[in-house]
């Protein structure tokens, strides 16, 4: 084979392997976010605890409450029976017909004060403990309802996800006793389950999920195999790795614009039994929160790199910054060196390595990303500083160096190779 059809060959196979690691970088945020919460069970739990407390949540649990509960005091029928007593006592029709008046409002009453015990109950620690608790007892329904299989607190019903509140009923009925409304003692066991989310979607991605559960956590790794093996083989490798960030970051960027795209329809296509678009939105973005944050780290993860890398490269804009960098830390170090203030012997000894310790110092930024639990933007960016902060060191450090190898050459220090007095060396004219 030719040189140049061994280029050619070499070119287009690192343009596949690059496109393949950059159509799998998003794939590969979906299979981490359903291992790692929808799929683990505390994390899960952790993910929805919070809703607990949500507005949302709040207002949609405590009419579903006060629906379940719905006390009837038949406001009309007392009313009517003490105006017909007080008429029997001698009182003119007149104050019948005003106690009359008063039955709309006793059924009015009952109903606030159901909404006000609701309200107190779904706003103390203990909906938050009941909410923890059934969620938790609920994870295996909706692993299941992406799986096909089993059911919990969080129920499969007729194309919707329920989370069951009876409990949460039976405290509110216990509380209105012990206020004294005599009438909720005849609330009979309700139906408490308030409807959160149309399952239908869920099973139409239950394939999805099942593919991703298989792929498991080697997808990643794959990956990261292609791109490296995709620079690698590429002719011009400082380009390669600026297309292949770039590209990651855009292929990040389609799939956050799909997931809002997919949020939207979501919501304008909810189903009649939903009771609150605005609690099953919450739901719906607390599920996707981590995978959001995901994109946007990786998408900001792109960026940064190719930046990088562009920087590092021989371009007339790379070189003339990082020559402007080098007379900086130049003007620095002789800025120092007048004031008596030098590095010593380890400014020669970062010159005379800085390339590997530059190598170095990417490769450790590189590993703590990789080890970073659940990076996240601000993750991505300290490392970035960080890392910019020990260049800026390691310039600096390089700059003293080359000052003071200067400097001793002028002054002809014995130890110094280039030393005048060395019988081997000719004198300078």
């Amino acid at each position: 084979m030719s040189p140049r059809a061994g280029r050619f060959v070499r070119s287009t196979l690192s343009a596949v392997l690059i496109t393949l690691a950059c159509l799998l970088v998003p794939v590969c945020l979906l299979t981490v976010w359903v291992h790692d919460i929808v799929l683990d069970n505390d994390r899960y739990v952790a993910t929805v605890a919070p809703l607990a407390s949500d507005p949302a949540v709040e207002e949609a649990a405590v009419r579903r409450i006060a629906e379940a509960a719905d006390i009837r005091v038949d406001g009309a029928r007392v009313t009517a029976d003490l105006a017909r007593w007080l008429e029997e006592q001698g009182l003119p029709p007149r104050v019948g017909a005003a106690v009359k008046a008063l039955g709309p409002g006793l059924d009015s009453a009952a109903d606030q004060a159901v909404s006000e015990v609701a309200a107190r109950f779904v706003e103390s620690d203990r909906f938050e403990a009941l909410w923890t608790r059934a969620n938790r007892a609920a994870h295996t329904a909706v692993v299941h309802a992406l799986t096909g299989r089993g059911r919990g607190a969080v129920g499969i019903d007729g194309g919707t996800v329920t989370l069951d509140l009876g409990s949460a009923v039976e405290n509110v009925r216990e509380e209105l006793v012990k206020a004294g409304l005599a009438p909720a003692e005849r609330i009979p066991e309700a139906d408490g389950r308030m409807v959160l989310l149309p399952s239908d979607a869920l099973g139409k991605i239950r394939g999805a999920v099942r593919l991703l559960d298989v792929l498991g956590n080697w997808l990643p790794v794959l990956t990261a195999v292609l791109a490296a093996a995709g620079v690698l083989l590429a002719h011009r490798r400082r380009r390669a790795l600026v297309t292949t960030a770039l590209c990651t970051a855009a292929a990040c960027l389609l799939l956050a614009i799909g997931l809002a795209l997919a949020r939207r329809s979501y919501l304008e296509h909810l189903p009649a039994q939903v009771q609150s678009p605005a609690a099953a939105a919450a739901v719906f973005d607390t599920l996707v929160r981590f995978l959001r944050v995901s994109l946007r780290t990786t998408l900001v993860l792109g960026v940064v790199v190719a930046l990088g890398a562009y920087l590092s490269g021989g371009g007339r804009l790379p070189r003339a910054l990082r020559g402007g960098a080098e007379r900086t830390a130049d003007s620095a170090a002789r800025w120092g060196a007048a004031h008596g203030l030098g590095t010593g012997r380890a400014g020669g000894w970062v010159e005379a390595r800085r390339r590997p310790l530059t190598a170095g110092a990417v490769l450790l930024a590189a590993l703590g990303f990789a080890l970073w639990n659940h990076p996240t933007v601000p993750a991505v960016l300290l490392l970035a500083l960080v890392l910019s902060a020990v260049l800026a060191v390691l310039a600096l450090l390089a700059a003293d160096g080359r000052v003071s190898g200067r400097a001793a050459g002028r002054t002809g220090d014995p130890g110094d190779p280039g030393d005048p007095g060395d019988p081997g060396l000719p004198r300078p004219g």
